[in-house]
C-alpha cells in the first residue's frame, strides 16, 4: 500500500500502488497533497492506476477522502482514469451526501412528567417502607434480647447528639422564645391582654416548637452527620466488608445511630423548652413590665400536662426520623466521591419533608381528640 505523486502541466497525479487492504492503515492524503507540493499552482486532481494491486474498500475510502481533499480546494478531480468498477463506487459514495444522524429527542410530555415523578416517588416510599421494616426489626430484636448492638456506636451517636448539640440548641431556643415573645406582646398589647404572654410562649414552645425547632437542628446536624459517616464507608467498601463477613450492617451500624437520637431528642426537646420560656420570660420581664410572679402564673394555670406530652411524643418521632433519613441515604450512597455530599444533602431535604408532615399529622390527630 503506497501512493506515488507526479505533476503534470498543473494537474497533481496521483498513483496509488500495490496491495490495498484493511488490515494496514490508511495514508493521509492531506500529507500526501503536502509532500508532493508542485512550485507550480494545481488546478485539478487525477488518478494513475497502473500498477496497483489487490484491493478492497480499503482503497475507496482513500479514494473519497482525495475527492472530498480537492472539492474543499477547489480542484478538479478526474476520476476517469479510474477502473470502471472503483469509479462507480467512488461515485455513489458522493451521491449521497453527509448528513447529522443525530437524534434529537423530543422533550417530553406533561403527562409523561409526572408519570415519571409517580414511579420516583413510588420507588422512594417503597424504599423508606423496606427500611423502615429491617430498622424495626432489628430495634426489636435488641430490646427484647434476642439480637445484639455495638454499645460503642450507640454511646458515641448520643454524646454526638445531646453534649455536642447544646451550644446551637441553646442559640436557637432562646432566639424563638424572645420572637414568640416580642410577637406576642405587639399583638397582645393591642387588646390590653399582655398578661397572656406567657401562655402563649409557653403553649408554643411546650407543644410545637420546642420539639419542631430542635428536630430541624438535628436533622441538619445529626441526620447530616449520618449519611456522610456511612456513605464513606459505602464509598470505601467497609458496608460491603460487613456483609461478607456476615453481619448485618443494620445491626451494627443503623440500629445504635436510631437508638442514640431517639434518646437523644426529647432531652433536649426540654431543654429547648426551658431555655424558649427564659427568653419570653425576659421579654415580657423587661418590656410588659410583668413580674417573674405573674409570667409563671399565667404559665402554669392554662397550660395543662398534654401540652408537653404531646411535645416529647412528637421529640420521639422526630427522632425516629431523623435517624431513618440519615441512616437510609447513607446506605443508599452510590460509589463515586461525589454520592456522599448528594447523600448528605438528601439526608437533610428527606428529614425535614418528613418531620413537617409527621408535625401536620400529629396535630391532626391531637385536634381530633380534643388534646
Amino acid at each position: 500500500m503506497q501512493v506515488d505523486t507526479r505533476y503534470t502541466d498543473g494537474t497533481l497525479v496521483v498513483r496509488p500502488t500495490g496491495d490495498w487492504t484493511l488490515d494496514r492503515p490508511l495514508p493521509d492524503i492531506q500529507a500526501v497533497a503536502v509532500s508532493a507540493a508542485p512550485s507550480s499552482p494545481v488546478h485539478a486532481v487525477a488518478f494513475d492506476t497502473s500498477d496497483l494491486g489487490d484491493w478492497d474498500s480499503s482503497l475507496v475510502a482513500f479514494l473519497y477522502e482525495t475527492v472530498e481533499y480537492g472539492r474543499a480546494h477547489d480542484l478538479e478531480v478526474q476520476t476517469d482514469t479510474l477502473p470502471a468498477s472503483l469509479a462507480r463506487l467512488v461515485s455513489l459514495s458522493q451521491a449521497v451526501p453527509e448528513q447529522d444522524t443525530t437524534r434529537t429527542e423530543a422533550p417530553p410530555s406533561v403527562l409523561t412528567r409526572l408519570g415519571t415523578w409517580g414511579l420516583a416517588g413510588y420507588d422512594e416510599v417503597r424504599g423508606f417502607v423496606r427500611f423502615l421494616g429491617q430498622a424495626v426489626r432489628s430495634l426489636a430484636a435488641v430490646l427484647t434480647g434476642r439480637g445484639r448492638m455495638r454499645w460503642r456506636t450507640f454511646g458515641v451517636a448520643l454524646q454526638s447528639s445531646t453534649a455536642s448539640a447544646l451550644p446551637i440548641v441553646t442559640v436557637i431556643s432562646l432566639l424563638v422564645g424572645l420572637i414568640i415573645a416580642f410577637l406576642g406582646a405587639v399583638v397582645l398589647r393591642r387588646f390590653g391582654a399582655e398578661y397572656f404572654v406567657s401562655y402563649l410562649v409557653s403553649y408554643g414552645m411546650l407543644r410545637e416548637l420546642g420539639a419542631l425547632m430542635t428536630a430541624i437542628i438535628m436533622t441538619g446536624r445529626t441526620g447530616a452527620a449520618f449519611a456522610a459517616e456511612l456513605g464513606s464507608m459505602k464509598v470505601g467498601e467497609e458496608i460491603d466488608a460487613l456483609e461478607t463477613f456476615g453481619i448485618s450492617p443494620i445491626d451494627f451500624l443503623v440500629t445504635p445511630r436510631i437508638l442514640a437520637v431517639v434518646v437523644a431528642l426529647p432531652m433536649l426537646t426540654l431543654y429547648a423548652d426551658l431555655l424558649g420560656i427564659l427568653g419570653g420570660m425576659a421579654v415580657a420581664v423587661t418590656m410588659l413590665d410583668l413580674t417573674t410572679t405573674q409570667f409563671l402564673t399565667g404559665l402554669l394555670e392554662p397550660v395543662v400536662l398534654s401540652d408537653g406530652l404531646i411535645g416529647l411524643f412528637k421529640a420521639v418521632v422526630y427522632g425516629s426520623i431523623i435517624g431513618l433519613a440519615g441512616c437510609m441515604r447513607g446506605m443508599q450512597t452510590g460509589d463515586d466521591a461525589s454520592a456522599v455530599g448528594s447523600a448528605t444533602t438528601s439526608a437533610v431535604v428527606t428529614g425535614i419533608i418528613l418531620i413537617v408532615l409527621a408535625n401536620a399529622i400529629i396535630d391532626w390527630g391531637a385536634a381530633v381528640l380534643q388534646f
